[in-house]
């Protein structure tokens, strides 16, 4: 297997930091043999078989043409959970991960109703509904492929999750009973204008749909879930955002707008304005 991790070092190398291709070398192999990290290192003298070798040079086609290796392989990690991707969902990054740790930290006393509002393969809520105790739990996205996918994640981790297409800019019918002691939302929040500036990895192979909001109205999905969230928060209840780290004051601003108070940024690990959260305490 040595000369094995030499060549796929060799082939990535052109196109990916060095730790990049540490990275991926130790994860196709992994992938590859099935072998856990201790596995790898122990076995590391074997030989492959020619249909490992086929497959990990079928892997490496895709990954020079900057698929993303979650999409290649069909699944990922998230909050020690496996979920399924496609690319009709984004590939969850570590930021969603600390804004799921940070409701699980304030919330997991208290809460029992909670919504997740553009759910893609469902990694928030499942992941929350794993570690919190929960009476009811939904998720919403109006892409039908997301909800399948969400769908399969639910039953793959055991799962109560309801998974429901539904809109957020056309919640008319939705009985104002129909309250939630947390909603949260990682909507799409990417600038066109960004997109230049973007990987072609992301750009290429993650659905747009999720990802990119007009550059004349960056606020359009904040505005239609503050809207919503400021009549369907149980009292106090929480609302929680992954936010564009450029859009921190507007968002604060509009959450004002629809009656929130006790606004609270908290930056990623990377040191980014990446996530808010905004109670519900009184009726304005």
């Amino acid at each position: 297997m040595l000369k094995t991790k030499k060549i796929i070092r060799e082939k990535l190398s052109p196109l990916y930091s060095s730790k990049e291709v540490d990275s991926l070398t130790r994860l196709i192999m992994e992938h590859v043999t099935g072998y856990s990290r201790l596995q790898m290192h122990m076995n590391q003298s074997d030989q492959l078989p020619e249909s490992k070798i086929m497959q990990i040079g079928e892997i490496l086609i895709r990954l020079l043409a900057n698929e993303p290796i979650q999409y290649i392989f069909g699944e990922t990690e998230f909050y020690g959970l496996k979920i399924t991707v496609s690319p009709g969902v984004l590939i969850p990054r570590a930021e969603t991960e600390e804004l799921v740790d940070w409701i699980i930290s304030e919330e997991k006393i208290h809460c029992k109703t909670l919504l997740d509002i553009g759910t893609g393969s469902g990694c928030i809520p499942i992941a929350l509904d794993r570690n919190m105790h929960l009476e009811k739990i939904e998720g919403w996205d109006i892409s039908d492929d997301a909800l399948k996918i969400a769908r399969i994640n639910a039953g793959i981790n055991s799962s109560r999750v309801q998974f429901i297409m539904r809109n957020i800019f056309d919640t008319g019918e939705i009985p104002e009973s129909d309250m939630w002691d947390v909603i949260v939302s990682n909507p799409p929040y990417v600038l066109l204008a960004e997109s230049a500036l973007m990987e072609k990895i992301v750009t290429d192979f993650e659905p747009h749909l999720a990802l990119f909001v007009p550059d004349n109205d960056p606020l359009i999905f904040y505005r239609a879930i503050a809207q919503f969230a400021s009549t369907h928060l149980q009292l106090p209840g929480s609302l929680y955002l992954e936010i564009n780290e450029r859009m921190k004051e507007p968002i604060v601003e509009l959450l004002l707008e629809f009656g929130f108070n006790e606004i609270l940024s908290r930056k990623d690990l990377q040191g980014k304005e990446r996530m808010i959260r905004a109670r519900k305490i009184k009726l304005t």
